[in-house]
């Protein structure tokens, strides 16, 4: 049932170096390398201000890249090998201006024209042959795993030296490199995300969850070793359309900057947990007398969402640093915690989909211990936590339970705490 491999480091490397070689002729400088991530719990809460909790998968996007003597860039993907980009760094301008980037280059050439914004420039042009294991539309960072990639290549290739070696990667570089690719997502590809997924793909390491305060982007390494408690992160890709520049997205957005504001607070993750029912009150007054009647409903359910979610997080994140995964009543309450995000996101936040809510229902009665959506929501993956012996069971139950609704035949895929975005040898 598990019918999304990832590519391991050899064959991602081989498959970006003989599409390099293909389509330029000579043979790249080099091959790096970026996971995409899937949040165990703490959606939504990122550009709120709140904590988040992801992982760094073993499905990644691999880069093959060589200098250029000028400031042309050409990009080429396996996905389509024919279709060869090309873009002047000089005509690189923000989604609906002059000179805006189209379709899946507008993520790479993006973080180019971030970095020099930032004032790490001028770049080189450069040649760059992308492949890929990250699924596309699942809502697992396929998107950010670009970025991140060509953003440690051009910091080797331009001798910026911010992300630091594999064995001993440099976190405050990591987090500046991540600011810019979420700045790239934003202006350049016109996606309006919060900064988590870049986070997760350049700072995540293996065996750990990264714990996120998107505050200050500070950030804390939690050991999340699943195989040694003997359990299982089932993602399940339900095929259901995915996208995040329809608009939706950002009108939650909207609609969280809209309630602090009215509460006047910068960021909803400013509210304290336990005045929650008060301040949902506090918020549907002041809506009122600002003649938004129509809207108070929809900003209560969505602050309550962000700060219940930043306090569950919040709440597994402390169980993973004080408890044992194999005592039993530990693991109930993470599950309970998993559930009831989804929950959250299902009626508060209604960022699901039928397939979404099937996905979660059916792991929960085939025996998972919790389950919820990932990532933004609108369709993408759903993920399980679940007995490793179970594995199969759960994800036949899923595959099922899709079949009698009449959805797509969802995809599956186990999820292991992988490294950061680096270097190939």
């Amino acid at each position: 049932m598990l019918n999304l491999p990832a590519l391991s480091f050899s064959q991602g490397a081989k498959g970006a170096t003989d599409l390099f070689v293909a389509t330029f002729g000579s043979q790249p400088e080099g091959v790096w390398q970026a996971p995409g991530r899937v949040n165990v719990i703490g959606e939504h809460t990122d550009y709120n201000g709140g904590l988040a909790f992801p992982i760094a998968l073993p499905h990644r996007a691999f880069v093959a890249l060589s200098r250029r003597p000028d400031r042309l860039v050409r990009l080429v993907s396996s996905a389509d090998p024919s279709d060869v980009v090309s873009l002047d760094l000089d005509q690189v301008a923000p989604k609906g201006e002059n000179g805006e980037v189209s379709g899946w280059a507008a993520y790479l050439v993006g973080v180019a024209w971030a970095l020099e914004q930032d004032g790490l420039g001028p770049l080189p042009g450069f040649d760059i042959a992308l492949e890929s294991c990250v699924p596309l539309g699942a809502g697992l960072s396929s998107s950010a795993a670009l970025e991140c990639a060509v953003a440690v290549a051009l910091d080797d290739v331009a001798g910026l030296a911010l992300a630091g070696p594999a064995d001993n990667p440099s976190d405050v570089g990591r987090e500046r490199l991540a600011r810019l690719c979420c700045l790239a997502e934003n202006k350049i590809a016109g996606a309006p995300t919060g900064g988590l997924d870049q986070a997760a793909s350049l700072r995540c390491r293996a065996g750990h969850a990264l714990a996120l305060d998107c505050t200050d982007f500070s950030a804390e390494q939690v050991p999340f070793n699943l195989s040694e408690s003997g359990l299982s992160l089932l993602v399940i890709d339900t095929r259901a359309p995915h996208a995040l520049v329809d608009g939706q997205y950002a009108a939650r957005r909207s609609s969280c900057e809209q309630a602090a504001k009215l509460l006047e607070v910068e960021l909803l993750a400013d509210l304290d947990p336990e005045q929650l029912d008060y301040n949902l009150e506090l918020l549907a007054q002041s809506a009122r007398e600002q003649g938004l009647e129509q809207q108070v409903d929809t900003l209560v359910r969505r602050t309550r969402h962000v700060v219940s979610e930043i306090e569950r997080t919040e709440k597994l994140i402390e169980l993973l640093q004080t408890q044992d995964l194999t005592d039993a009543s530990a693991l109930a309450e993470v599950g309970q915690l998993m559930n009831a995000s989804h929950d959250s996101l299902r009626y508060d936040y209604e960022v699901t989909v039928g397939e979404l809510d099937t996905a979660v229902e059916a792991a929960r009665a085939a025996g998972a211990i919790g389950a919820r959506m990932t990532g933004g929501g609108f369709g993408g993956s759903a993920i399980a936590l679940v007995h490793t012996q179970e594995l199969e069971q759960v994800a036949q139950a899923i595959a099922q339970a899709f079949a009698k609704a009449g959805y797509r035949e969802p995809a599956f895929l186990q999820a292991e705490p992988g490294p950061g975005a680096g270097g190939l040898d």
